[in-house]
């Protein structure tokens, strides 16, 4: 599906109020609310709009401490040890980098000693797992929660 000009200004409007309604969008953007509800349905059946949600702010829900792994695997247990990563709770996010079998992975935890217990009793359990680099996030400058066009 190519994007029209009318579909990219309903996905930047999106990102930043995924709740907006079709008759909003619709006021917004000069159309009836059939059309512009009728493209929302082409885009999610292209898969261009893969799923509406909601953003939480994990410290205000007890999640303080946001830290950022660099995980070296085995390539014959990258797989393996990915599904198992993106199968924890406490894993927001996890992605195959370049580089020697990298895993990209975020962990949200309530605090430190949550954090040492995942490190110790969760992943460095893994088998495959050749080498792990951790950061601990100090501030948020900016989060990226939608794709702007």
């Amino acid at each position: 599906m190519k994007l029209t000009e009318t579909d990219i200004k309903i996905l930047n409007i999106l990102s930043d109020e995924g709740r907006m309604s079709y008759v909003d969008l619709a006021k917004e953007l000069d159309l009836s609310r059939v059309a512009v509800r009728d493209r929302i349905n082409q885009m999610k059946e292209a898969g261009i709009i893969e799923k509406f949600s909601v953003v939480i702010n994990s410290e205000k829900v007890g999640k303080g401490v946001s830290a950022f792994f660099n995980v070296d695997c085995d390539p014959t247990h990258l797989v393996y040890v990915a599904e198992r990563l993106a199968e924890n709770p406490k894993v927001a996010s996890c992605y195959q980098m370049t580089g020697p079998s990298t895993l990209h992975t975020h962990v949200l935890v309530e605090d430190f000693n949550e954090l040492e217990k995942f490190i110790n009793e969760e992943l460095y359990a893994l088998d495959g797992i050749t080498r792990v680099e951790s950061h601990i996030l100090l501030r948020r400058f900016k989060s990226r929660t939608g794709l702007k066009l």
